[in-house]
């Protein structure tokens, strides 16, 4: 089902997310941010059964990306102590790791968008190609912050740290502006 190297990845996943599941800053947190792990594992399995397997830098891309969420979701993505730690460094105020984790979500589901695109020959042509993958990436940061916005008004305040605010009023702009920027960068360096 697993090549040998996607089992290792699959593994160091589920065991970070086991790891992190120990003592949590804040349980429902954890569930909200760390759901979105378990539903992509699960896609990928089933991927993987029907024989098709991501590129090896492909997958690792997911595991990085994936240990990004589940760090965020163990500390709640304005309390993570490497954003914290960024904070020291460079005088800011405001943890900037959710900003960090914004960028990666465009930056490596560029990727991943690039690769079905390529491997199913859905466009002709390099430039509609990243254009596509900018749009989708851009699409779908617009739909997790319309997500937070509904779990927002559906919860209450039990969503404040799930939505990693901080009082910033534009922060669901500024979560897709950091998106279409992973994006960029990812378009361009590959």
């Amino acid at each position: 089902m697993l090549k040998s190297t996607g089992f290792w990845q699959f593994s160091a996943v589920i065991g970070f997310l086991g790891f992190t599941l120990i003592n949590p800053q804040d349980y429902f947190t954890w569930l909200t941010e760390s759901v979105w792990i378990f539903a992509a594992v699960a896609i990928l399995l089933w991927i993987c059964q029907r024989g098709i397997h991501p590129t090896p830098l492909l997958s690792w891309f997911l595991v990085f990306h994936a240990f990004i969420l589940i760090y965020g979701a163990w500390y709640t993505f304005s309390k993570a102590p490497l954003g914290h730690l960024w904070c020291d460094w460079f005088g800011w105020q405001r943890n900037p790791y959710d900003r960090f984790a914004h960028f990666a979500q465009g930056f490596f589901p560029a990727v991943l968008i690039r690769e079905v695109l390529v491997r199913n020959n859905v466009v002709n042509g390099a430039r509609w190609r990243e254009f596509l993958v900018f749009a989708c990436a851009m699409a779908s940061a617009a739909l997790f912050e319309l997500m937070e916005f509904a779990a927002a008004n559906t919860v209450g305040d039990g969503t404040i740290a799930c939505l990693g605010s901080q009082g910033d009023v534009w922060d669901a702009q500024w979560d897709m502006l950091w998106c279409g920027v992973g994006a960029i960068v990812s378009i361009a360096l590959l």
